[in-house]
């Protein structure tokens, strides 16, 4: 019975103890969920000012668009899902009234590393009227004069002699500049 009270009496000293006793170690402080950092998107076509834009993670196609400084009048808003959530990396183009969304496709393309590795490119040389009206900016008028150009003139010498058709400039060079080739595919 001794035995017994002097084991309770240790088990009960060693309890006081433990709870009289001074906490360890500092307290656990939780940290807010990290968030995420900004994306780039590239919006070309029928915007006002068409670029690469840095917008936060989440964002939708229309905060894209204003981004870009709106639609400009000559936009096929229904051509396009506004309400489509964006991710880094993509491309977003917006076809402008009778013309082709981008590549035949939607007008939302996935990021480089969603896509293949190699594009195909368009031979402005070889391509059909279709070929032509799946580049962005270029719609059937321009395809015409395009294969009337190079029927008149021969082939192209380089993708930049693309300018030398009668309404394709600059700004629309540089939609094309990377989606046309005048020689053999890759």
């Amino acid at each position: 019975m001794l035995a017994a009270g002097v084991l309770i009496g240790l088990l009960a000293s060693g309890i006081i103890l433990l709870a009289t006793a001074p906490p360890r170690g500092g307290a656990i402080e939780l940290q807010p969920p990290p968030t995420q950092g900004a994306m780039l998107v590239h919006v070309g076509g029928a915007v006002q000012q068409p670029g690469v834009y840095s917008l936060p993670a989440g964002s939708r196609v229309y905060q894209a668009i204003q981004a870009a400084g709106g639609l400009t009048p000559d936009a096929d808003a229904q051509a396009i899902n506004q309400a489509a959530v964006l991710e880094d990396g993509m491309a977003l183009f917006v076809p402008a009234l009778n013309q082709t969304a981008f590549e035949d496709g939607p007008s939302v393309i996935a990021p480089p590393a969603q896509r293949s590795a190699q594009p195909t490119l368009v031979n402005i040389n070889t391509a059909t009227q279709e070929e032509l009206e799946s580049l962005p900016e270029i719609g059937p008028e321009l395809a015409q004069r395009i294969i009337a150009y190079r029927t008149e003139n021969g082939p192209f010498q380089s993708a930049e002699a693309i300018q030398d058709v009668p309404g394709i400039g600059p700004t629309i060079f540089d939609h094309l500049q990377d989606l046309i080739t005048v020689g053999a595919m890759p």
